[in-house]
């Protein structure tokens, strides 16, 4: 358990280490980022400064629904005439009708925001709401063909007085005076000064004109209705736009719209009850009239005065009986009427509240008006083919039907009330046998007066209320809050686009050192080279920051310098097993370009710097460089040697006194190297060379190119064999693991070169342990460095 439990703490400890190196190598190309979160935070900047803003406005309503509480108004008392109704309104259909094409093509035209005007400037163009626009343009026609025109122009202000025309493409078309008639392609206009203080000089004016479906269409999509809650019947407007005062004059336009129409479709009731009410009083009035003028008649004819007096005692007995059949009459005549209205009037209203005591009349009449103001009103936005249209046909025929046929059973019970009372009155007035003719034609005169007045005042009442009621009539929608919107945007939202620069800022980037790290294929650290070739490992020398080729010196104490010294140590203990007081190391890499000549040279130096006698071999005959490295023009070297036998190994050594070590050049490329390696010369170098030098270094030539170094790995006391970060492919790494794992280049270690030490470990990492940078440092404000600045300037 110990042990597992310490094997999970190992893994925890490489996944941490391989976090880290993750982010040092991201963290390496912090410019990178610097660079991305500065281009993007400012494109963004740039973006939100000249982007329009958008501002949220709203406004709540309260409609008037029975199950949710109408709206309480003083005009309550009222409620005992039957006048304020109790319709429901169904919230879904209300908000349906709110978004209607038809309620919004009025807000439209209403405000003329098919026509909108911008302030020309040099990148962002603002509009300008009605008041705020120095000018308005003035259309004489307002027919379909108007609504149609969808243009852009611009008006270039001269003067207080003129102007010049522009098309769409910034071309001047004419000049103008304000108030004159334009004549264009899509109409005649004119163009008015609004605001004299607006009217700058080269002010340009861009007008935009909309077609007005184009307009209903974009507004029905942008205004936002919703019930609060699901509790209450209080409906939120909202609407987003780039001006506030355009968005609360939409909104609260949309409201006086719809409660127009509702209360215009309220009052289609009380207005065909008036229609019915007048009519039948002037016909009532005609029957008054001439009933009062029959009374006039028989009395002047009969030379009657207070017939009333003389038959008292008849009209006490007859008083109730005469009640009765009075009521029942005028009962019967408003059933007539009533039938003879619905029979002329085939989908009209029926008037309401007359005042019938047939309780299943009147219920079915409310029930149809209902259903046909229910009918007229989603008419508006539907046509016949809607089911709920033929429905709703079909209910209302329904309840004509059923209205016919109650009036008509009514009125049989009626008369056979009437019959009866009538009777009863027979009876009565055979008894009365002493009662003169006169008086009882004057009661017959008298009753049809009595009944035509009953009516006439009755209808005079019924259209006094009525009048109440049409002016009563209350909207549907009370307004809670009117159209308001805060002065701060809502769109766009800045935290949340510079939050989104911000992370593209870091993530674009990101993925471009993503993709370049997964492509890459080049080895980079010391660590890519352990992972394949399992050779022990000399070390890794950093990046040169110059050009020079001999970078070692007693004096020099930089991190390459440095890290060649600690190449010396390591070599030395590499070297530990070996008797021989000479040591002969080799020298190779893979391919051409890997730093070999490079570190042949400098580990001559470094082991010349430690009073050791160091002789240093060019044998890469083919493509020879030590010369060119050190600037030096060579007379004799290995390639004379091994052609000549005539001449000695000393014959071909060069003294390098500026770096303290001997040499023998390449000399010429012969046409075969392998050869002249192969003659057995060459060992009779590495034998002169083991009698005299401490050290003898050898740089040899690539060994997947060529064969040559593999002729002369028996002589090789140690095998360097370099490689070159972020040069050589990762594929190559195994031919130094093939050569190490079958022995074919004897003690052979790895050094990696060009190692760039702030990329792969870090900012200031290096041999120096920051000696350089901290002298460097010190060095820079040092009195004589302030002196030589002080001269030079």
């Amino acid at each position: 358990m110990q042990q597992e439990n310490q094997f999970n703490t190992e893994k925890l400890n490489d996944a941490s280490i391989n976090l880290r190196e993750e982010l040092e190598k991201y963290a390496y190309y912090w410019k990178w980022f610097l660079l991305g979160l500065i281009i993007s935070i400012g494109l963004m900047f740039t973006y939100l400064r000249y982007v329009s803003n958008l501002y949220e406005v709203s406004t709540t309503i309260l409609i008037d629904d029975k199950d949710y509480g109408r709206l309480t108004s003083e005009l309550s008392a009222f409620e005992d005439l039957g006048l304020l109704g109790n319709n429901k309104t169904s919230l879904d259909n209300e908000i349906e009708l709110l978004k209607s094409r038809n309620l919004i093509e009025r807000v439209v035209k209403d405000l003329g925001i098919n026509v909108t005007y911008y302030d020309k400037g040099k990148i962002k163009n603002p509009e300008m709401f009605q008041e705020l626009s120095p000018i308005k343009l003035n259309f004489f026609s307002g027919d379909a063909a108007f609504y149609k025109v969808d243009t852009v122009f611009s008006v270039l202000i001269q003067s207080p007085t003129n102007f010049t025309l522009k098309n769409g493409e910034e071309e001047r078309v004419s000049d103008h005076v304000f108030g004159e008639n334009v004549r264009t392609s899509f109409g005649d206009f004119t163009i008015t000064p609004m605001l004299v203080d607006g009217l700058k000089e080269e002010r340009e004016i861009v007008i935009r004109i909309s077609s007005l479906q184009n307009v209903i269409d974009r507004y029905r999509s942008q205004i936002q209705i919703r019930l609060v809650n699901s509790y209450s019947s209080v409906i939120l407007l909202t609407l987003k736009d780039p001006v506030k005062l355009k968005a609360q004059a939409i909104l609260n336009s949309l409201v006086a719209q719809y409660n127009n129409d509702a209360v215009e479709d309220k009052s289609i009731i009380a207005k065909s009850t008036e229609k019915f009410i007048n009519d039948r009083l002037t016909i009532i009035t005609e029957d008054l009239t001439s009933v009062d003028k029959g009374v006039e008649a028989f009395k002047t004819t009969n030379k009657l005065t207070d017939i009333a007096s003389e038959a008292s005692f008849i009209s006490k007995s007859n008083a109730a009986i005469e009640g009765k059949i009075l009521d029942l009459n005028t009962e019967l005549n408003l059933v007539n009427y009533m039938t003879d209205y619905i029979s002329s009037t085939i989908e009209g209203l029926i008037p309401a509240n007359l005042g019938l005591k047939d309780a299943s009349v009147s219920q079915n009449t409310l029930k149809y008006n209902e259903l046909v103001l229910e009918r007229n009103r989603i008419f508006k936005s539907s046509s016949a083919l809607n089911p709920v249209i033929v429905n709703l046909d079909a209910q209302i025929s329904q309840f004509r039907k059923s209205i016919l046929q109650s009036l008509e059973n009514y009125t049989s019970v009626l008369t056979i009330s009437l019959n009866d009372v009538m009777q009863q009155e027979v009876r009565i007035n055979s008894k009365i046998t002493n009662v003169p003719k006169q008086e009882r034609e004057y009661r017959d005169i008298q009753r049809q007066q009595q009944i035509i007045e009953t009516l006439y005042l009755y209808l005079l009442q019924k259209r006094e209320e009525n009048a109440i009621s049409l002016a009563v009539t209350l909207p549907n929608a009370k307004i809670i809050d009117k159209a308001y919107g805060s002065n701060i945007p809502v769109a766009p939202n800045r935290r949340m686009y510079y939050l989104v620069a911000l992370v593209a800022g870091i993530l674009v980037p990101f993925g471009i050192l993503y993709l370049l790290f997964l492509l890459d294929n080049k080895v980079q650290t010391r660590k890519d080279v352990e992972l394949v070739v399992k050779a022990p490992m000399l070390g890794d020398i950093p990046r040169s920051k110059t050009e020079e080729k001999v970078v070692v010196s007693d004096i020099d104490r930089s991190s390459i310098a440095e890290s060649f010294r600690l190449l010396r140590t390591n070599i030395n203990f590499m070297l530990s097993g070996v008797k021989e007081p000479s040591k002969t190391i080799f020298v190779t890499s893979t391919i051409s370009g890997e730093g070999k000549t490079f570190v042949s040279i400098n580990l001559s130096s470094v082991f010349a710097l430690s009073s050791k006698k160091v002789l240093l071999i060019g044998s890469d005959i083919r493509n020879p460089k030590i010369t060119d490295y050190l600037k030096l023009k060579g007379n004799k070297g290995l390639t004379h040697f091994l052609m000549d036998d005539q001449l000695k190994v000393s014959d071909v050594i060069e003294p390098v006194s500026d770096y303290g070590f001997d040499m023998i050049h390449s000399g010429l490329v012969p046409p075969n190297p392998s050869e002249l390696l192969m003659n057995g010369r060459f060992g009779e170098v590495i034998a002169y060379a083991k009698q005299h030098y401490d050290y003898i270094i050898v740089d040899t030539s690539p060994i997947n190119l060529v064969t040559d170094t593999l002729l002369l790995n028996e002589y090789a006391d140690l095998f360097i064999y370099v490689i070159r970060a972020n040069y050589m492919d990762k594929r190559m790494l195994e031919i130094p693991k093939l050569m190490y794992e079958e022995k074919r280049l004897p003690n052979m270690a790895v050094l990696v070169n060009d190692t760039n030490y702030e990329k792969v470990y870090g900012y200031g990492y290096g041999y120096a342990y920051g000696y350089t940078y901290h002298e460097k440092a010190k060095n820079k404000w040092s009195k004589e460095n302030l002196l030589n600045k002080i001269k030079k300037y």
